[in-house]
């Protein structure tokens, strides 16, 4: 009996006793969709932050507050560091002396409500100030218009470059025609210079809802004693990273003034580092996920053995025919194997689509884009052939080594 033909056989034998094939299906598939929509969510969510994170840019390094606990004199994990002033960051800028782009940043409101006309956005707008090399350090490019130039930034003005997003609400889409147009915010009135093309969006939040309007400005009617003003670095050459990295450090030692032997009060990080901080963060969680899977599979696998012992009962007499009519062990070993091993792969199909769906909702809500988890599916298939081969060895060994004279006998 070839291949082909024990699958038909197989498809026979799951149709006569379809409620119990049906029901070890179903915890298969649940057990499948645990693995693969679990898995399916964290490999979206790390996508995200790393298309968002590689958008700035491998050359590029932020300069961070950490988190500080004195106790005597050690420090620990607690309370962040002081943050970087407005006349720090500055100084910091105009004394890194690398061969690189420093930018100085600060968001001022998150929940701005931006108009022009009778059009208004929803307030969900982020409005901050930046300095020049802002858009080219965080990938940005323009769609229309121009930056706004280091004295634009230095001096302040009531100038702004605006998000895509911003365009498609207030000026139906037409990109030439917002420049030169004025916008509101708050008691703000800014002109647009600029439109950046479409980022999309990282962790539900839009990248194309922004106000960027020059440092000085935002600093006058934003900022406030307590702001924490955020150095991003952009080095030209790649391969020098870290040695822009220590240059970095000398620098805002020096602006921090901190003594030799004083720890570091700010950290360095850089986009690299954070994707392969959370990637090893997201190991265990991965484990879960394929531990919850499993267990959920030993519990079908134990189902389905018992079902296909319970098929090797019902069907003697029938085993009995076969290998009088000159069937062998082998071929009755392969039919059975052939349709535990069907049942499993159609539940692991099943699983995967629901698997799929449900990691996918979990990514719309959080901002991302559909993914199809190639791997994670491959492993699935895999799985659930490795699960209905171990749970019909059993009863299809019973099977192969029934006597046909004892099997003809058989009622």
């Amino acid at each position: 009996m070839g291949l082909l033909e024990n699958i038909k056989v197989a498809f026979g034998s799951v149709w006569a006793n379809w409620l119990r094939a049906v029901l070890t299906m179903v915890i298969i598939a649940f057990g499948i969709m645990a693995l693969v929509g679990i898995l399916t969510a964290i490999d979206a969510a790390i996508y995200s932050l790393s298309s968002n994170l590689s958008s700035v840019g491998a050359n590029t390094f932020s300069v961070e507050q950490v988190r500080l606990e004195v106790q005597g004199n050690r420090r620990g994990r607690g309370k962040r560091s002081d943050p970087f002033s407005y006349d720090q960051a500055t100084l910091f800028m105009d004394n890194y002396k690398f061969p690189a782009d420093v930018s100085v940043s600060f968001f001022g409101k998150g929940t701005a409500v931006a108009s022009y006309e009778k059009r208004e956005t929803n307030p969900n707008t982020i409005v901050m100030g930046a300095t020049a090399n802002y858009l080219k350090a965080k990938g940005y490019e323009m769609s229309a218009g121009r930056n706004f130039t280091p004295r634009e930034a230095a001096e302040g003005g009531l100038i702004a470059v605006i998000g895509s997003d911003l365009v498609d609400e207030l000026f139906n889409g037409k990109t030439e025609f917002a420049i030169g147009k004025t916008v509101s915010t708050g008691d703000l009135r800014l002109k647009v210079i600029g439109v950046t093309a479409v980022r999309g969006s990282s962790f539900n939040q839009s990248q194309d809802r922004r106000i960027i309007m020059p440092l000085q400005t935002a600093k006058r009617f934003y900022g406030s004693s307590g702001t924490n003003y955020t150095i991003l670095v952009a080095v030209k050459d790649p391969t020098q990273i870290e040695a822009a990295m220590a240059e970095a450090t000398v620098t805002m030692r020096n602006v921090r003034k901190l003594k030799a032997g004083e720890a570091n009060d700010f950290e360095l990080e850089s986009s690299g580092n954070l994707v392969d901080i959370i990637k090893d963060n997201t190991v265990a969680l991965r484990l879960a996920a394929i531990s919850i899977g499993l267990m959920t599979l030993l519990g079908a696998a134990i189902g389905l053995m018992n079902i296909m012992l319970v098929s090797v009962t019902e069907r003697t007499r029938e085993i009995g025919v076969r290998k009088a009519l000159g069937a062998t062990s082998r071929n009755i070993l392969t039919q059975f194997l052939v349709e535990a091993t069907l049942i499993c792969q159609i539940g692991g199909i099943l699983g995967i689509l629901l698997g799929v769906l449900a990691g996918n909702v979990v990514i719309v809500f959080t901002g991302g884009t559909f993914l199809i988890p190639w791997a994670w599916i491959f492993l699935a298939l895999v799985v659930c052939m490795a699960v209905g081969l171990l749970a019909g060895i059993y009863p299809a060994l019973r099977a192969a080594q029934l006597d046909p004279i004892e099997s003809l006998r058989y009622e």
